[in-house]
């Protein structure tokens, strides 16, 4: 895959232009030169609270937070996605790691047929800024939205201000979006997360993550998944990794979501840091050399496998 330039980067015009260096800078960084982007997401410590980290079928490692900045250090990543306070506590530690700060989080213990879900905001992007001037390597932003809540109004106008806000200091922003609430009966329903897509493009987001729709209608996930690329137009568009599956079957997912589905790269948590350090690394560096490198499945498997090397230099 070619890499892409400063030159190529379309910078919104809600970018000042005194931060659209910054801006650019920033989006290259993330997408390690490829307008791609590798989203390692170490969010769910909060979303899902300690059940992705310890019990059957996790690796011990996995317990200790620190294992998510190892993976971010020896792997192949774009972007670390986090809460403020995880990343506070360890950047210093692992000052070369591209962050996305998480601005917002609820936990799962309240479920849909209680409440509709609201994700709050956690703190304000001033915060984040100073960890920026303390020398943390903040490229951007993620914020969730959950589409059908009786909440939406307020997650999407607590979005649009921080978007706004974002990329007037040269942040990119990630939008999670997810349909969810009383109102929706059929979370991954194709027009559903398309409609999510475009959302995300009408806030202003540079990238969107969403769920890999459940098309019923004789299509494939991934050929589902290119009407959301295209109603996501210049936002970005990622998938979610899900729960942890076998490296091949991931792989070909992910092949088919960039190659037929039109993904811009993927967002992928569980399915990395639930393994031991040594074969997340490996992951990390197959899930890019797919993402960021256009490599074919079998190749990809091979540096899972670790007969074939990938690294920085074949990006």
């Amino acid at each position: 895959m070619p890499k892409i330039t400063a030159a190529d980067v379309r910078i919104p015009m809600d970018v000042p232009a005194a931060s659209r260096d910054i801006y650019v800078d920033n989006y290259l960084k993330a997408t390690r030169n490829t307008g791609r982007l590798m989203l390692f997401a170490c969010d769910q410590k909060v979303e899902h609270m300690n059940k992705d980290f310890y019990g059957d079928g996790i690796d011990p490692a996995d317990g200790k937070p620190e294992h998510l900045f190892q993976i971010g250090k020896q792997g192949v990543i774009g972007v670390l996605a986090g809460q403020r306070g995880l990343v506070a506590q360890y950047a210093a530690d692992y000052p070369d790691i591209n962050y996305l700060v998480k601005m917002n989080s609820k936990t799962n213990l309240v479920g849909t047929k209680q409440e509709d879900p609201y994700s709050p905001q956690l703190t304000d992007i001033e915060a984040v800024l100073q960890m920026r001037e303390n020398g943390v390597n903040v490229v951007g932003l993620g914020y969730t939205i959950y589409l059908g809540s009786e909440y939406e109004s307020t997650m999407m106008a607590e979005a649009g201000q921080l978007i706004a806000q974002a990329h007037e200091n040269g942040l990119l922003v990630v939008l999670w979006i997810y349909p969810r609430g009383k109102a929706v009966t059929a979370e991954k329903d194709p027009d559903l997360i398309a409609g999510a897509a475009g959302v995300a493009l009408c806030l202003g987001a540079d990238f969107v993550k969403v769920n890999p729709p459940k098309p019923e209608d004789g299509r494939s996930a991934a050929e589902a998944l290119r009407v959301a690329a295209d109603a996501a137009g210049r936002t970005g568009l990622v998938c979610a990794g899900g729960s942890t599956v076998d490296a091949e079957t991931f792989l070909t997912q992910l092949y088919d979501q960039i190659h037929v589905g039109g993904a811009c790269g993927n967002a992928t948590g569980r399915n990395i840091h639930q393994r031991s350090l040594d074969e997340a690394v490996r992951l990390t560096k197959a899930i890019s050399a797919v993402t960021l490198a256009d490599y074919s499945v079998a190749d990809a498997l091979a540096v899972f496998n670790g007969e074939k090397q990938f690294g920085y230099d074949n990006i």
